[in-house]
């Protein structure tokens, strides 16, 4: 009975030796299947490298618009309903336009930020140099946009200042013709003080302006065109072991069917 045991255990453990691959059955199919391997490797290095000639490289092009501010310096507009109305409007009514005259979409996007704690509004685009040109003219004629509309804020500003002034002009020609008294000479100080705070406040409004137009980054954006490459070699090694080993199964595959069709 031990016999017949100690011999059952000896057939499976030879069985699932067989069923098994060693390093050295591993070894000997990546070497008769190495063609497969040669031609993925070289095909994946082959393409990495022409994608990493042929795609030009890219950079970011930065505008920067500085808001108008009263003479107390706080913003005519707030940089979030600026950044909102380029968004929303401004944006896409120039992509709009060309895609209208040009028959095709905006090759490129437009970012819109507004530094924290600034009244800078900030464009900027990721494109290749070949696209440089239309970047600027895009970007200023966004920024003309802006400024025209700080530029109306200013002339309202301006507007309700000047008439304010002259009603306090009115209110200082008024007590000048009164009798001098204590009382009238500390309402006529007060007023012409406040008369010349408003001229003060007219001359303190400053207009939005353009700080940047479509600066060019020194480096690049975007990948390497040695990490690409770096990328397709080891893309082409994995590959190519995995196909290697893949075109071995489906050969045992297609004998075991060949010798089950003809059994």
């Amino acid at each position: 009975m031990r016999k017949v045991t100690l011999m059952s255990n000896t057939l499976d453990n030879r069985r699932k030796y067989n069923d098994e691959m060693s390093l050295v059955d591993l070894a000997a199919t990546f070497v008769r299947r190495r063609w497969v391997f040669y031609v993925t490797f070289l095909v994946m290095t082959l393409l990495a490298v022409t994608y990493a000639v042929m795609t030009p490289a890219k950079y970011e092009y930065v505008s920067l618009l500085q808001l108008a501010e009263d003479g107390e310096g706080e913003y005519l507009e707030e940089p979030g309903a600026v950044v909102a109305t380029l968004e929303n409007r401004w944006i896409p009514e120039e992509a709009a336009t060309f895609a209208q005259v040009n028959e095709r979409r905006l090759p490129f996007k437009v970012k819109v930020s507004n530094p924290k704690d600034t009244g800078l509004i900030k464009l900027s685009t990721e494109t290749t140099e070949q696209q440089a040109t239309l970047v600027k003219e895009l970007h200023t004629s966004l920024i003309n946009s802006v400024i025209e509309r700080q530029r109306q804020l200013i002339e309202r500003s301006r507007k309700v200042l000047e008439s304010r002034i002259a009603s306090q002009g009115k209110v200082v020609e008024s007590l000048q013709s009164l009798e001098s008294s204590e009382n009238s000479a500390a309402a006529l100080a007060s007023a012409i003080q406040r008369q010349a705070e408003l001229e003060s406040d007219i001359e303190s409004l400053k207009p939005a302006q353009s700080l940047v137009t479509s600066r060019q980054s020194i480096d690049g954006k975007g990948p390497s065109k040695a990490l690409i490459v770096v990328l397709g070699v080891i893309l082409g090694v994995m590959g190519g072991v995995f196909l290697a080993f893949f075109s071995e199964f489906i050969v045992l595959v297609r004998d075991s069917l060949a010798n089950t069709q003809a059994e």
